[in-house]
């Protein structure tokens, strides 16, 4: 599937609204990323277009799909919001025939992060929290690590969104913690 093509299909899905313009700052963030950082470029564009298929599916019909499938059932205990990378993975695997298995994982991963992120995976992730559109204490600091270090802006990404969600109160995905851990390890810091 070529650019064209996979635009079209998320465009008919998100409407030419907020979503959509959301969706080509990512994808031409993802590509700056991948060319910066040696990922695949097709990969990240096709990670990228779809990585928010289902964002504006109804909340009951995440569930559903979520119910209905092998999703992670942890997902179902933590917020909504987190629910749409999952459900677009397997939609575009199953209706579309993308079956990269490093452009699902890219898709599916990038509300929550994992342990031992692919650079497709940190990419799309990255793109989706520092595209030009977004505007939040913290997000220059982390556009100017992306400059310099994927890895360092993933984390500082990771760092922000855990400490975003700490002083709310509000419950962590396991999945995030795991991937800063992992990221901090990596980086040679153990405690």
């Amino acid at each position: 599937m070529n650019r064209d093509q996979a635009l079209t299909i998320v465009k008919k899905q998100l409407g030419e609204g907020p979503r959509y313009q959301h969706t080509l700052r990512v994808t031409e963030c993802a590509i700056k990323l991948a060319e910066k950082y040696g990922a695949d470029i097709e990969q990240t564009e096709l990670a990228a277009i779809f990585h928010d298929y289902a964002k504006l599916m109804p909340i009951d019909e995440l569930k559903r799909r979520i119910e209905l499938t092998n999703e992670d059932s942890r997902l179902l205990v933590y917020p909504p919001e987190l629910w749409h990378g999952p459900v677009a993975a397997r939609i575009i695997c199953e209706q579309f025939g993308i079956a990269n298995p490093d452009v699902i994982a890219a898709i599916r991963y990038h509300t929550t992060g994992r342990a031992g992120m692919s650079l497709l995976e940190k990419v799309i992730y990255l793109a989706d929290y520092i595209e030009p559109g977004r505007s939040f204490p913290g997000i220059e600091e982390t556009r100017e690590l992306a400059e310099i270090s994927l890895d360092q802006a993933v984390l500082k990404a990771l760092s922000n969104t855990i400490l975003f969600l700490l002083k709310k109160n509000a419950s962590i995905f396991p999945d995030t913690f795991e991937a800063y851990n992992s990221l901090i390890i990596k980086g040679g810091k153990r405690f």
